[in-house]
């Protein structure tokens, strides 16, 4: 199945869009368990690593343990279990080396279009490349473009911007040439690219400021998991790296399910802890006690506390309030307070994207997601042949991503053995009750929330953030034709 850097093929088995964590997982995936399928990746940008080539800004690193966002079949051997991002997208590069999947890889290529034949049971892909327009078939469509939009972020508008003497700068696309040594940073926002921005421009800043709206829940966790350092040390590699893995597969499941069962208690434990990190120059009841229960929205990770450090050290600050306008020489609050800033990072969150923004048409209609029910979270109800792989809100994305991959290839070899051309998830019960895609409340989810599919309240249509209950279920579950199993297959 090997083809040249330039050209495409006619007819692909399956097509993987996107060359980041996820669609290096399926093509691997694909490969071992599927080796008489013939596979190809098509991605935008013109390198391997998604989101973390995408994502340059100052710190930018993981947001959950590396020995879970890591690859199950690709051991993580780097020292840090909270790895930077050049670490990371390294690493991605080197698995699709290391497995020949980077010589299936098609750079510039935009897909910005999908439709379905039924008769031919296969999907029409066309798009833009380097060379121009380009047209394929494929029997199944991967799609592991993540799911917020490359482009920009969310960038809300604020009075006063044309005025304000300094830069203004979202995180998702940093300048090169942007240098914050001695200058005075407000880092506008409180999720995850905050938390990590702060300390890391704190370092060179004159002065950083965290300005939230609302405050997260912050944790510090060792940048350098000890117990991991000592199993590398005591078994081999691929040994270690799995009694790792399920060690922290194990407490992430621990850890998210006593916050659920006592939010309460859990929430103050957080909040004391980080009180006890940044000392008495902040309160910790006003900037780390959030409105929401943990786990709500996901808690932000602090590797060796360097936020709080920050904080304590007085590199940083941190004041909770509302945004009046911003005035020449900074921020002005609705506290009436004001800032000074020479540089504003607006780190306000992404912007949802479903489905790569690809126009889909089956049998000549238009379709959509928004409002359309999700099977086993990576299936569309009525959509044949066509994956969706989604991460997990509570756990490392990856996790998921692998299931998807091995559960693609479940029913890739089940349609060869019986002859089915084409399986489409169908739903027997008009009766169940509908919910949200995510019990989320982050932003991108809530602004995102009409142009989501949703889920529903039993199996295989309710998205279950359980890593282990997936794994029975993928990968042992029933894949019948039949109600029960909600696949419809067809020859």
């Amino acid at each position: 199945m090997e083809t040249s850097s330039t050209t495409l093929p006619g007819h692909v088995d399956v097509l993987i869009v996107g060359a980041g964590i996820s669609g290096i997982s399926a093509a691997y995936h694909l490969r071992t368990r599927c080796p008489d399928s013939s596979w190809l990746i098509l991605e935008t940008r013109d390198a391997i690593g998604g989101t973390w080539d995408l994502f340059r800004y100052p710190g930018v690193r993981s947001d959950s343990d590396m020995h879970t966002l890591g690859f199950s079949f690709q051991p993580w051997t780097g020292e840090k279990s909270i790895a930077d991002g050049a670490s990371i997208r390294d690493y991605v590069q080197k698995t699709a080396h290391d497995h020949g999947i980077d010589r299936h890889i098609r750079f510039g290529m935009t897909v910005t279009a999908a439709s379905w034949c039924g008769d031919t049971a296969r999907w029409r892909i066309e798009g833009e490349g380097p060379d121009g327009p380009f047209v394929l078939t494929a029997s199944f469509v991967d799609l592991c473009a993540g799911y917020y939009d490359y482009d920009g972020g969310h960038a809300p508008e604020f009075a006063g911007a044309d005025v304000f003497a300094g830069r203004i700068v979202h995180p998702q696309h940093w300048p090169a040439d942007l240098d914050h040594r001695g200058r005075r940073v407000v880092v506008i926002g409180s999720g995850a690219t905050a938390v990590t921005l702060v300390p890391a421009l704190a370092g060179d800043a004159g002065h950083v400021t965290m300005l939230q709206r609302s405050p997260s829940y912050v944790v510090a966790m060792p940048a350098v998991d000890a117990i991991a350092a000592r199993l590398r040390r005591w078994l081999p590699t691929r040994s270690a790296y799995a009694v790792i893995r399920a060690k922290n597969i194990a407490f992430g499941m621990a850890t998210f399910a006593l916050a659920r069962r006592l939010p309460t208690r859990v929430a103050h434990r957080i909040v004391a802890a980080a009180q006890k990190a940044i000392g008495p120059a902040h309160d910790a009841g006003v900037h780390f006690t959030p409105r929401y229960r943990p786990w709500d929205q996901r808690v932000c990770l602090s590797p060796d506390g360097d936020l709080f450090a920050a904080l304590r050290e007085g590199r940083a600050s941190i004041v909770t309030d509302s945004i009046d306008r911003l005035i020449p020489e900074g921020v002005r609050l609705a506290s009436g307070a004001t800032i000074p800033a020479d540089l504003i990072v607006t780190a306000t969150g992404l912007r949802v994207k479903m489905a790569g923004g690809i126009a889909f048409r089956v049998d000549g209609h238009p379709i959509g997601f928004a409002g359309r029910l999700l099977y086993r979270g990576m299936m569309f109800e009525g959509v044949p042949n066509l994956i969706h792989t989604f991460g997990y809100t509570n756990a490392s994305w990856t996790l998921k991503a692998d299931l998807t991959a091995a559960y693609l290839c479940r029913l890739l070899r089940r349609m060869q053995r019986t002859g089915a051309r084409s399986v489409v998830p169908v739903n027997s019960d008009e009766s169940m009750a509908i919910r949200p895609f995510v019990s989320f409340s982050s932003g991108y989810i809530t602004r995102a929330a009409d142009d989501l599919p949703v889920q529903g309240e039993r199996s295989p249509w309710r998205l279950r953030q359980n890593y282990l209950l997936d794994m029975m279920t993928l990968q042992h579950g029933t894949l019948r034709n039949n109600a029960r199993s909600g696949l419809r297959f067809m020859r």
